[in-house]
């Protein structure tokens, strides 16, 4: 797990494999200004709660939200008396969109026994500040439920989170019962939704679990599979780069790219200038490429210039994909660049193995941020 790190107003966290809080854990230390210190929970009493969920602290507050999104605002004394799930999440993160399924199934399951479910958008990148890639990602996701956009790790802070996704739950009276941090264990979430409800009387509360299947970017992932790590591309957080020279820091620059790439390791070919968080693609034709271990391969990108639509391939060992395209190719690796979001680019068939990923821009101007894998 990696420290969190601070660009300008910006939280810039590490995703990925978390290490002994569960895996596909994203983590980050949170502290979102220099030199400012997260206000602690406030302890609270264990008196009355159910043994098996503890009390871990009170509700903080949530008025460091710097708008709403799908209702008005919320707050912990008007969501008194009511069972609360709060999600940090991030809507370009890979590990923030596969518990989505899960979500959604709960806020409708439980939806008479008012359970309240809660995103907070915590964003890792600049772009995903802007509120209208935060409305699309909503639309496109499917997602109803209120959202608590955080673009000053305000909330963040208040929890003393350090990951992304992380979901705590709040039961009636105000406390923190229960967290989870990262993918997995959605069994043994739902059992402590349905303890808390019971617990603040509810009737009715189905004891059966929920049963989902992701699909695209929201599927689950081939954990036993996955040999690659998340890998960012811009110089301030970049590993691997093999490209001869090194990387040119914010400058216009030629690169190549070597035959063959090790395992892990990613070139660029052609022009490129490479940025603090992310990398751009500078003349028609430019190639990206990464030597990868997984089923799925995401990539975070986004036109440079917003609005714009510009259009790539992408090749695996040389050849278009076919039945092993992602979501957002078709086989034969056609794709286009519309917005700023997380791309699902190849969707292996068995067997998995080491293969070199080649991505080729038909059109200048394309931003790169960072590979995911599932």
């Amino acid at each position: 797990m990696k420290p969190l790190k601070l660009i300008s107003v910006l939280v810039v966290g590490a995703l990925g494999l978390g290490v002994g809080v569960g895996v596909g854990v994203g983590s980050a230390r949170a502290s979102a200004v220099a030199g400012e210190t997260p206000p602690a929970i406030p302890a609270a009493s264990n008196s009355a709660a159910n043994p098996a969920l503890p009390v871990e602290g009170r509700f903080p507050a949530l008025s460091g939200a710097t708008t709403w999104l799908n209702g008005p605002a919320l707050t912990p004394s008007g969501l008194h008396g009511k069972v609360v799930l709060v999600d940090f999440w991030t809507f370009s993160c890979i590990n923030s969109l596969r518990p989505l399924p899960y979500l959604r199934a709960w806020a409708a399951k439980y939806q008479a026994q008012e359970l309240v479910v809660i995103g907070v958008q915590s964003p890792e990148f600049a772009f995903e500040q802007r509120l209208d890639n935060v409305r699309d990602a909503l639309a496109s996701h499917a997602i109803s439920f209120p959202v608590a956009v955080d673009n000053g790790h305000r909330i963040w802070n208040a929890f003393q989170n350090e990951y992304w996704p992380a979901i705590y739950l709040i039961d009636a009276e105000g406390r923190i019962r229960y967290h989870r941090f990262g993918e997995g264990d959605y069994d043994q979430t739902e059992r402590a939704i349905q303890a808390l409800l019971v617990e603040a009387g509810a009737s009715g509360v189905e004891q059966n679990l929920v049963s989902v299947h992701g699909t695209g970017a929201e599927a689950a992932p081939d954990w036993d599979n996955v040999k690659s790590p998340e890998t960012y591309l811009g110089y301030a957080r970049t590993e691997r780069f093999a490209s001869p020279g090194g990387a040119v820091q914010d400058t216009r620059h030629t690169y190549t790219a070597p035959t063959p790439l090790d395992l892990n390791d990613w070139a660029l070919s052609g022009e490129w200038t490479m940025g603090a968080e992310a990398t751009t693609v500078r003349k028609a034709h430019g190639r990206l490429l990464f030597r990868f271990h997984a089923r799925d391969l995401h990539l975070v990108a986004g036109p440079s210039t917003h609005g714009s639509t510009l259009h790539f391939r992408v090749l695996i060992d040389g050849k278009p994909p076919g039945s092993s395209h992602g979501a957002d190719t078709d086989e034969q690796g056609n794709g286009t660049i519309d917005g700023q979001r997380l791309y699902q680019l190849i969707r292996q068939k068995a067997p998995i193995d080491d293969r070199t990923f080649e991505f080729e821009f038909l059109d200048p101007g394309v931003d790169v941020f960072a590979f995911t894998f599932g």
